[in-house]
């Protein structure tokens, strides 16, 4: 199993330079790079090329560009500003080589049928996964566990992409996201983890199912969600790929960055090797 950080962890309190630096120095092996806000930011003073050169020497590598968001049930205009947003993180993508775009479900107050939902949801992942085949790049779709998200809860998401049927489309299964829906225990036991690309690692306060929000994220092994569970289930599966460590917790942004992603690797790791090994640099 590899140790990934999210920069959604020091989102408020860092930036990628300082984020690769100390990920680069407690030993993870991958990052997750938010192209949202963090790449963009970093884009003022450096460059792409500048960004290659650190991978190429050292030894954290990125994992995913984090996120393509509210790929599904879009209008034209929409839907062709989203392409050309996905376009340009395939060639970026490919230049460092990122594995994995992960692609989020739109999150709004209509109310769409799961038919429809469905429907587009497999028209365009299948879309992605044509433009995405010659840059080798795959497509992780993360479910939202909100009730404004059209797509919530894991066996929504897992039902979708055995629909899409490409090898180039999986799942990020999020433990919170999991948990703050409550997806089945069943459709997790009944899964084939080939298609779950990335586990994302965080716990939550114990508030009820539906009422959850990312603000409600506390470190690995401090909260409600049974992560033990999670990780005996993926463990007896033949999962063993990667656990990226993904936060949104406020009072964790008033934490100097390099706490806070020292704190990420102890407690998840604390969780995580109760049931997997970490070769870690």
């Amino acid at each position: 199993m590899k140790l990934c950080f999210n920069q959604a962890t020091t989102l408020n309190n860092s930036n990628l330079v300082k984020d690769l630096e100390y990920c680069e120095k407690y030993g993870y092996d991958y990052i997750e790079i938010r192209t949202m806000d963090k790449l963009p930011e970093y884009l003022k003073d450096h460059s792409i090329d500048d960004l290659v050169q650190y991978f190429q020497s050292n030894h954290i590598k990125p994992l995913a560009f984090n996120a393509l968001v509210f790929f599904n049930n879009r209008d034209e205009a929409e839907y062709q500003a989203l392409l050309d947003e996905y376009r340009q993180m395939l060639d970026t993508g490919s230049r460092l080589g990122v594995e994995y775009i992960v692609v989020v479900p739109l999150v709004t107050e209509k109310k769409i049928t799961h038919a429809d939902i469905k429907a587009s949801s497999v028209k365009v992942l299948r879309e992605l996964s044509d433009l995405a085949k010659p840059y080798g790049i795959k497509i992780a779709v993360e479910f939202v566990g909100h009730p404004q998200c059209t797509v919530n809860t894991f066996g929504q998401a897992y039902d979708i992409v055995e629909e899409v049927a490409r090898d180039n489309v999986g799942l990020v299964l999020d433990c919170f996201h999991f948990h703050a829906m409550g997806s089945k225990r069943e459709d997790l036991l009944r899964s084939d983890v080939s298609k779950i690309f990335i586990v994302h690692i965080d716990d939550t306060e114990d508030f009820p199912i539906g009422f959850l929000t990312d603000e409600d994220r506390v470190w690995p092994g401090l909260g409600a969600i049974d992560l033990d569970f999670i990780f005996a289930t993926l463990k007896e599966k033949g999962y063993d790929h990667v656990v990226s460590v993904e936060l949104f917790r406020p009072e964790y942004y008033e934490l100097d960055a390099e706490e806070a992603i020292r704190t990420a690797k102890e407690t998840t790791l604390q969780v995580v090797s109760r049931h997997y090994n970490f070769q870690l640099s």
